[in-house]
């Protein structure tokens, strides 16, 4: 159970935040709700590598260049 007898200034440790209950941010530009935008979380070992989203998507965007093309009837 939380003690929430801690000074107003000071900040826990640790957040858990129900996303469930999350509302859409009314403020956001019309335009970017047209986005499709996903958040993935890196391995500590490959976010010390890829250290911006523009390096990832780079990578990201040659593999998908390398892999041979899939046609409606073929399968992953």
């Amino acid at each position: 159970m939380l003690n929430h007898n801690w000074g107003k200034n000071e900040l826990l440790a640790e957040y858990h935040f129900d996303y469930e209950k999350a509302k859409p941010n009314r403020f956001a530009a019309q335009s970017r709700r047209k986005q499709l935008l996903k958040v993935v979380v890196l391995d500590e070992d490959v976010a010390q590598v890829f250290t911006t989203p523009e390096s990832v998507n780079k990578v990201l965007r040659a593999l998908i260049e390398s892999m041979p093309q899939i046609t409606d009837g073929d399968t992953a």
